[in-house]
């Protein structure tokens, strides 16, 4: 099985052909739509096809607009406070008004802005369906839409399907910090100790993460219980970690905006066969959606690899309610590893692999097993990015 080899080392700054050749993929795909523009207002959007990177997102309270023409460069629409940032870019038109302005903030500005740009098809494009979202107030759509008359497109598949094809230099930084993580999931038997909580042992792996060079990591939920878990989205809690105890950690760790999403499980003492063959399942479909993670395979094909082995394997069902997805600048991106997806896989897409069952243990409890690791599609098929968990549940003294 093979594992990827960074082509380069990561770097903190995307060159210029990068968001060059973005754009001319946005504008093709445009162009096929019959678009005058596309208007993106999420941190991610804004940051793929802008550069502009900054923690500032976390305040909800100014809109933030970057549009892509048919022709020509972005062009940025922002609050004052963020011009400085914008500059720093590649983006060369930077109009801004003072903001908090509840008002107005930016529509008269914007609807100005798009008034001013050629208009072929009257069309306007924007991110209105699954997995996305507008991050500007309903109303000032509505305003947007009644004085520019455009017709309103919604462009999330294309989106979506535009950022699932990940570069090399994306690929690199997705790498870099799955091995990052991998180091960190690495060293946990060093510190995690029966009589911990599970919140102690989160925290002392989240300083182990910036320890190993992640930049943050927003996301790090953990559970555990005797001889297996039932929950994996809700801890860590203060529950402690007692002998007996199936502990797993499952973490969303970022390094210059890119996203890790992989999980680790261990048993501290010794667990029954019953939780250890789980262990064993979802790691076998694991393998098997590997196999089949081939270009021209779909992620229905995935999903059909990995779930006869887990009902094979005395699976009671599936609570996750999927078996992977994408993963880049956001912790899941689109698409999804399900029976209906059908999505073809292609050459550069990072994909995360995670079979998880309900299962008895030996006590007749329903409990939880989820495997989760990252891959790259190539041409010559998958190739790990998170570097592969123990084949057999590992036991922490």
């Amino acid at each position: 099985m093979t594992q990827y080899t960074l082509t380069e080392a990561p770097q903190r700054q995307f060159m210029l052909a990068e968001f060059e050749q973005r754009l001319a993929r946005a504008q093709t795909m445009m162009r096929a739509l019959k678009l005058d523009a596309v208007l993106l207002t999420t941190e991610t959007n804004v940051r793929y096809f802008s550069g502009y990177f900054t923690q500032f997102w976390q305040s909800p309270t100014r809109p933030w607009f970057l549009i892509l023409p048919l022709t020509g460069k972005p062009i940025a629409v922002i609050p004052t406070i963020g011009v400085v940032g914008m500059s720093n870019t590649w983006v060369e038109d930077i109009r801004a008004w003072p903001s908090p302005f509840p008002e107005d903030d930016g529509v008269s500005l914007l609807s100005q802005t798009l008034a001013d740009l050629p208009k072929r098809f009257g069309r306007l494009g924007m991110t209105l369906g699954r997995e996305t979202h507008l991050r500007m107030p309903q109303q000032q759509v509505q305003s947007l839409y009644a004085s520019n008359h455009f017709d309103l497109v919604d462009v999330s598949r294309e989106v979506l399907h535009l950022r699932s094809l990940k570069s090399a230099a994306e690929i690199n930084r997705v790498a870099h910090i799955c091995g990052v993580t991998s180091n960190a999931f690495a060293e946990l038997p060093n510190f995690a100790r029966v009589g911990m909580t599970e919140r102690e042992v989160v925290a002392a792996f989240r300083m182990e993460l910036l320890h190993q060079g992640a930049d943050h990591s927003p996301f790090i939920v953990s559970s555990s219980g005797p001889d297996g878990y039932d929950d994996i989205i809700m801890g860590p809690t203060d529950r402690l970690v007692e002998s007996g105890d199936v502990l797993i950690i499952d973490t969303g760790t970022v390094w210059q905006g890119y996203f890790c999403d992989f999980d680790r499980n261990w048993c501290f003492g010794d667990c029954s066969d019953e939780t250890k063959s789980a262990y064993t399942t979802v790691y076998q479909a694991t393998n098997a959606g590997f196999e089949a993670a081939k270009p021209g395979n779909t992620t229905s094909d995935l999903y059909r690899a990995m779930w006869p082995i887990m009902h094979a394997g005395g699976a009671l069902g599936n609570d996750v309610g999927r078996l992977g997805h994408g993963l880049g600048s956001d912790l899941t991106e689109w698409p999804s590893n399900t029976a209906t997806d059908d999505t073809v896989l292609e050459v550069g897409m990072i994909m995360t692999l995670e079979p998880g069952m309900s299962y008895l243990n030996k006590s007749g409890q329903v409990k939880q097993m989820v495997h989760e690791e990252n891959i790259v599609i190539t041409e010559e098929g998958a190739q790990w990015l998170s570097i592969r968990a123990a084949a057999e549940l590992p036991l922490l003294g």
